[in-house]
């Protein structure tokens, strides 16, 4: 006689713990976009490179006033022909003057210390290209925002007003209102200065401008747009809460690669001396003074003529860096 089943139910018994080396206990936690970005820009040694010095630089020019009590001149226009040979008018020393006090020389013919007139140089020209960038975002960001949202005769009209200003003559124009101005007498440091602000950035918005109208063209047709029309949003409401955030990553980019367009372009005003007035230490105004000297003394042109150099190279860089990291079809 067979023996009779066992139909007890049988508890599952726990698989052996296997042991996974390598892995971390802890849960795995998403990142957002921001943080992928802040990875992938790290990654980037030559951007952060350049973020680093425009940093530092950043922090140079706002303690310039404080640096320059230290190891420089504090007046950037004191005059001292004490360090000028009366004869040649050329700086006492070799290396256009250079020694433990005067980091990079003297000017020729009236001795001004350099390093002095270098740091108070990037104050103008970050303040210049910084502000004259704001302008150019806010009206660029604005225009091209509502043109790509409504298209129709709005897009055709500020469309061609875009193509209009890319046609003007900017630097001509800012040559012929610098003259205007001084003939109403509203030539101070501060009138100039919002005068080269407007010129730079009212001028320069439709760059951002058009970037900011293909971008808007495409995310009007997303589907979040569509929700927030059927719940019964209004115009202004999408503009500025649904397509403005969307926004934020190519105009945040085109900012960094604005902004040393913007040094270039007040260098370049200043060189051809409609920029700050005299005697305000500018690097484009250095370098102008600079080529009544270079034959005999050519060690003048370097430290201005670097400072531009370096500081448009590394805001390049750093933008060039940013783009890459902010966009997720980059390798």
């Amino acid at each position: 006689m067979s023996a009779p089943l066992d139909v007890t139910p049988k508890t599952a018994e726990a698989p052996p713990e296997v042991a996974l080396e390598g892995l971390s206990k802890k849960a795995i936690q998403g990142r957002s976009l921001g943080q992928i970005a802040w990875m992938r820009l790290k990654r980037d040694k030559v951007a952060m490179a350049g973020g680093i010095f425009v940093l530092v630089l950043i922090i140079v020019a706002a303690l310039a006033p404080v640096i320059v009590k230290i190891f420089g001149h504090p007046d950037p226009n004191f005059i001292d022909y004490s360090l000028v040979d009366a004869d040649s008018q050329l700086p006492i020393g070799g290396f256009g003057g250079m020694n433990g006090d005067h980091f990079f020389g003297v000017e020729p013919q009236n001795g001004r210390d350099l390093f002095s007139r270098v740091l108070h140089g990037a104050q103008i020209s970050l303040l210049i290209a910084f502000l004259a960038t704001v302008v150019s975002v806010v009206i660029g960001t604005i225009m091209g925002i509502v043109a790509g949202y409504f298209g129709g005769w709005v897009d055709a009209a500020i469309s061609r007003l875009m193509d209009i200003f890319l046609a003007f003559p900017l630097l001509l124009f800012a040559l012929a209102l610098v003259g205007v101005a001084t003939t109403f007498g509203v030539d101070g440091y501060w009138a100039r200065m919002l005068m080269i602000i407007f010129v730079i950035g009212f001028f320069n918005w439709p760059y951002i401008g058009r970037i900011v109208r293909g971008q808007a063209l495409t995310l009007r047709e997303r589907e979040f747009v569509d929700a927030a029309r059927s719940l019964g949003a209004k115009p202004f409401y999408i503009l500025f809460k649904e397509l403005l955030p969307n926004l934020v990553a190519p105009i945040l980019v085109y900012a960094t690669l604005l902004i040393p367009t913007n040094i270039l372009f007040e260098a370049a005003l200043s060189f051809l001396g409609v920029g700050m007035p005299p005697p305000t230490a500018t690097w484009g105004g250095m370098l102008e003074t600079a080529t009544q000297w270079y034959q005999v003394d050519p060690q003048f042109m370097f430290p201005p003529g670097l400072a531009i150099f370096v500081t448009v190279l590394a805001f390049n860089l750093f933008g060039d860096g940013l783009r890459d990291a902010l966009d997720p079809r980059s390798r």
